[in-house]
């Protein structure tokens, strides 16, 4: 059968390849002394609250699953416009709002509404995998610029300008905070990077999927704050806890909704219509002030694990400032241990620790092979745990 090159330009999510081996030895250790931790999915281990699910549930008995506008219920599209000037203070109509099936259609229906073949996107190097594959199953080309702690891993003003190629340079695809670092993007840069795009006449792509995850003010606010020409991925599963009830959304121009909703009409349909109405509980007043708390421990979690791998010898030059990632520099680790990159560690502290943790070869190219992610979407006595089995394992 002949594989078409769309798909042979996808490139394995090798990091797939370390969980599935993770896994397998984890259900070797079921119900031994030291069973397997996971430090290496970016998902959080808090479930939706009970209104969420109590929507849900009264959404199914009452019969409401038929499709809604591919755009989604407006209700929802209002309360998420309400969301964004009572957090943020931002006005985004909700004519502006189209929902989507998880943030992974939401960036999917952007770049086929705006891409063209052989159209160049930028995007730091670090930066999660899946994004640039999005632009190559579009027949773009995603660009990897190398960015270094001293840029807090994301793309400055100064590196898009040096990296765009007139003519062929379609726009930027940021992502503020980050997977895998955690760091978010300055105001001040965000707002010169987006000025110098709209100069070129280009796209300003933000992924703003962590942005309820900010643990600093300074960062904690949305680039929709600079005009109605910034495009922004959001999502209800990282904040909202609803990873697998799969709801995302896009922030577009006015004059790109209709251009995206017809996509999505003929591509999903609708997004699910039982998690738009349990998506609906997500801003009730309850639901808000658990989130609220849920963030605060994310921090707190952030705050004992990376001083803790310090200690033991990792580096996490930049401290991330929102998401659950802490994206730490294990070359002195490596060394110690006689081991050649991260790959390689990662599967010596699988079996040695029964700690499963991320490499960093899938995040991109430049000195990537020497960092690991470590994913703290995980309980403090969990965390506390990995660090000693660490200890034990590095003494």
């Amino acid at each position: 059968m002949q594989i078409s090159n769309r798909a042979q330009r996808i490139e394995p999510f090798y990091v797939m390849e370390v969980a599935k081996a993770a896994r397998l030895l984890g259900e070797k250790l079921l119900n031994t002394e030291r069973p397997m931790l996971y430090l290496n999915v970016g998902e959080p281990d808090f479930t939706a609250p009970p209104l969420v699910q109590e929507a849900a549930i009264c959404a199914v008995q009452a019969g409401n699953t038929q499709y809604t506008q591919a755009s989604g219920m407006p209700e929802l599209r209002e309360r998420i416009s309400h969301w964004y000037k009572q957090r943020f203070n931002v006005d985004v109509p909700a004519t502006r709002i189209v929902l989507t099936a998880g943030a992974s259609a939401a960036l999917q229906l952007a770049c086929l509404a705006l891409i063209n073949s052989g159209d160049e996107i930028l995007m730091p190097d670090p930066s999660y995998p899946c994004n640039r594959q999005f632009v190559s199953a579009t027949d773009g080309v995603p660009v990897m610029v190398p960015t270094t702690a001293a840029e807090r891993f994301q793309l400055s003003a100064a590196k898009v300008e040096t990296a765009w190629q007139t003519g062929k340079t379609r726009g930027v695809l940021l992502a503020s905070p980050s997977n895998p670092t955690g760091t978010s993007i300055h105001p001040d840069e965000m707002r010169r990077i987006h000025s110098f795009v709209q100069k070129q006449g280009g796209i300003t792509l933000i992924d703003e999927i962590y942005l309820g995850l900010s643990h600093d003010d300074t960062y904690g606010q949305t680039a929709l704050s600079l005009d109605d020409q910034v495009i922004s991925i959001n999502s209800f599963s990282k904040y909202f806890n609803m990873t697998g009830w799969r709801l995302g959304w896009l922030v577009v121009p006015e004059v790109l909704a209709p251009v995206i909703e017809r996509i999505a009409q003929n591509l999903f349909i609708c997004p699910s219509t039982v998690t738009q109405h349990a998506a609906l509980a997500c801003f009730e007043e309850a639901s808000i002030a658990q989130y609220e708390k849920r963030r605060a421990e994310f921090k707190a979690r952030r705050d004992y694990f990376i001083p803790a791998l310090q200690e033991l010898g990792f580096d996490v030059p930049v401290m991330p400032d929102g998401a659950f990632y802490a994206w730490a520099d294990c070359s002195k680790i490596c060394s110690k241990l006689g081991i050649k990159d991260s790959w390689d560690l990662a599967y010596e502290i699988m079996h040695k620790a029964h700690l499963a943790v991320t490499p960093g070869r899938d995040f991109g190219t430049f000195e990537t092979a020497k960092f690991i992610r470590f994913s703290t979407a995980n309980s403090l006595p969990q965390l506390k745990q990995a660090i000693e089995r660490l200890r034990l394992m590095l003494s």
